[in-house]
């Protein structure tokens, strides 16, 4: 891969001037949804392929300026189709838009309300919802629906406190399920789940800092009791700038350790892309000559290639198209991000606004079957000389034309800076284009909805949900529930906290014992295997039931309970306890019989480790009954059995 420079990756955050921005979205465990009276709960997916889907086009509208949005134009012009499955115990006739929203959700209010008591925020006197224009297909109505509560506040940080911008409660999206080039399918399900929005000002400055904030957030929601937990129910949003750059915003950052590393690879980017067009300007690259650039059909020379990628495709119908970007040469080959180049950024740019696949560029030839003349026949029939790139597309004309337009005007913004974009958060850490940034442009009032008045009920209704303090919550934890600091401390900054209290209050439990199951055992079965995260509550509820019902359990009963559930959901309580109590009825004689026949299975490492051995035939026997005896039962037969053998091999 060719490449004109490469992109530091230790980055000084004090010398780009980085600001960061946090918006976090807490879905709320309220009774009903935010503007009907559907319950907060996601189906089962295999209930969805039953449902008969409801078919929209959605359209970009002016707002009360007569502006149409950039954000709303990009995705009209994809022409999209939504496919919206409607299950009819989590969504009615206002999700699907065919019966006007009914009052704001009180209890999603009042939860928002304590939050702004607790970070000092300026209470609105009367809250009003907004409608805010979002055309891909996430909402039905084109719009989502939102309401401002609080405005300012802060949250105390050891390098400076951050300030709080808004607090808001808005309503979640739609689940989306699956898509293609052409169409989108969702799941009215999660939208109107109630979120509470909270935004900080861009005063965060290091990786580190953001992560510190976004969990103080996290857990001042999870300690109103109000959160909901799982996969998807919380999601932390970025506004990041450097230095010469504008703000980008970046989407949907699930997990809280991730975002030191986005906004480090993001940083990165961004200083690339500033290295990249000072490079330009040094070479002399000229934004309209770049724009002039034709777009050349090179079928016929990319039908010598042995690329069975590219003549498939025009086998198919489709047809071959470069177009030559002066004084470019190295620079589509440079890393912005890990495993990310400067040709991926136009690759998404080519994908997002016309549908192709993918492109192919001259820092990556030869390769993928165009071998070295048929790279220099196609720098011939586009005039490129030595400091020029080019870029090929391959597929239907109208798109292959499209991908190539949209890569050309890239290109002629990169000699100017960097563009304004909103982008998505990849898995690793990096990041991919997705929209331009949506502007003022999209808001304007919701006039089905009354507004409420914040009166002095509502304010003393917020007090009571007030979050106490970390210290204050493990405090609590130690008195009420006798759990040491150190477990209290994991319990209350693990995602299961008020589960816990839930369960513990529900099924008068032993307390110890559902802490150690949502801590330190939580990590233990993840690593074989069964990740307590894909649970619902329902299952927790069932877990606690059997827990209750068999009394004083070991770890081993606990771990098996937690695998019978996990892989035999459909299994009752009774079932299960019953499975339980099988298991345990091993007795001394036959677990003997399997200690000393594991000891014989394995008597040349016996030898070798003599009374170390203990720990090695401790794993193999316990991997047979693990769940069926008492672990310190196995360990004093264990022992007795190993010091026979070992007295009889001396002998």
């Amino acid at each position: 891969m060719k490449t004109a420079m490469s992109i530091p990756k230790n980055i000084n955050y004090k010398d780009v001037d980085l600001k960061v921005g946090l918006e976090i979205h807490q879905q709320l465990n309220t009774k009903t949804k935010l503007f009907c009276n559907c319950p907060v709960s996601i189906v089962s997916d295999h209930i969805l392929p039953h449902l008969a889907p409801y078919e929209r086009f959605l359209r970009a509208t002016r707002s009360e300026l007569g502006e149409v949005d950039a954000a709303a134009s990009f995705e009209f012009q994809r022409k999209r189709l939504f496919k919206y499955l409607s299950p009819p115990a989590t969504s009615c006739l206002v999700e699907l838009d065919e019966e006007p929203p009914h009052p704001l959700n009180e209890e999603a209010l009042v939860t928002a309300l304590a939050i702004a008591l607790a970070v000092g925020s300026f209470i609105v006197d009367e809250v009003h919802v907004m409608r805010k224009i979002v055309i891909d297909g996430s909402n039905t109505t084109g719009f989502q629906r939102t309401a401002i509560v609080a405005l300012g506040g802060r949250i105390i940080d050891e390098d400076g406190d951050v300030g709080i911008q808004s607090i808001a409660v808005e309503e979640d999206a739609a689940r989306k399920m699956s898509e293609d080039i052409t169409s989108v399918v969702y799941s009215l399900d999660r939208l109107g789940i109630p979120l509470i929005e909270i935004s900080t000002a861009p005063n965060i400055t290091s990786p580190a800092q953001a992560r510190r904030v976004a969990e103080k957030i996290g857990l001042m929601l999870r300690f109103t009791g109000k959160a909901r937990r799982g996969i998807g129910t919380i999601r932390q949003d970025l506004n990041l700038s450097i230095k010469g750059s504008p703000k980008i915003e970046i989407k949907g950052i699930q997990k809280l350790e991730l975002i030191p590393r986005v906004i480090e690879e993001e940083v990165r980017r961004l200083v690339g892309l500033i290295m990249i067009k000072n490079l330009l300007i040094q070479r002399s690259a000229s934004v309209e000559e770049v724009k002039a650039q034709p777009i050349v059909e090179v079928t016929d020379i990319l039908t010598k290639s042995s690329s069975k990628l590219i003549l498939s495709a025009i086998k198919e119908g489709g047809k071959a198209y470069a177009i030559r970007l002066p004084k470019f040469d190295g620079i589509l080959g440079v890393e912005l991000q890990t495993n990310r180049r400067f040709g991926t950024e136009l690759a998404d740019y080519a994908r997002q606004w016309a549908g192709v696949k993918g492109i192919i560029h001259s820092d990556e030839l030869p390769g993928y079957g165009i071998d070295v003349s048929i790279v220099s026949e196609l720098r011939s029939a586009l005039g490129a000389g030595d400091l020029d790139a080019f870029v090929i597309v391959v597929d239907k004309s109208e798109k292959a034309r499209r991908a190539l337009e949209v890569i050309r005007d890239r290109c002629a913004i990169a000699i100017t800076g960097v563009p304004k974009e909103t982008r998505a958060a990849n898995e690793d850490g990096t990041t991919r284009y997705m929209r331009p940034q949506p502007g003022a442009a999209r808001m304007y009032p919701e006039t089905d909805i009354p507004p409420i008045r914040i009166s002095t009920k509502l304010i003393e209704e917020a007090r009571k949900l007030i979050p106490p303090s970390v210290e204050e919550k493990v405090g609590y934890f130690v008195k009420v529930y006798n759990l040491s600091s150190e477990l209290a401390k994991q319990l209350v900054y693990s995602e299961y906290m008020s589960l816990f209290e839930q369960l513990v209050n529900t099924y008068g439990v032993n307390p110890k014992v559902l802490a150690i199951l949502f801590t330190s055992l939580h990590g233990e079965l993840k690593k074989s295997g069964i990740d307590m995260d894909l649970l619902s509550d329902s299952s927790f509820h069932k877990i606690a039931a059997i827990i209750k019902s068999l009394g004083e359990v070991s770890k081993e009963d606990l771990i098996a309970v937690i695998e019978i559930v996990y892989k035999y959901p459909q299994l009752s309580v009774e079932e299960v306890v019953s499975d339980v109590k099988a298991r345990k009825t091993i007795d001394t004689d036959r677990l003997r019989e399997l200690v000393r026949s594991k000891i014989m299975e394995f008597s040349s490492e016996v030898k070798k480790r003599r009374e170390k051995a203990f720990q090695f035939i401790m794993g193999k026997v316990m991997s047979e009954v693990r769940g069926r005896i008492d672990g310190k039962v196995v360990a004093g037969i264990v022992k007795e059995e190993l010091e026979v053998y070992l007295r009889n091999t001396e002998a």
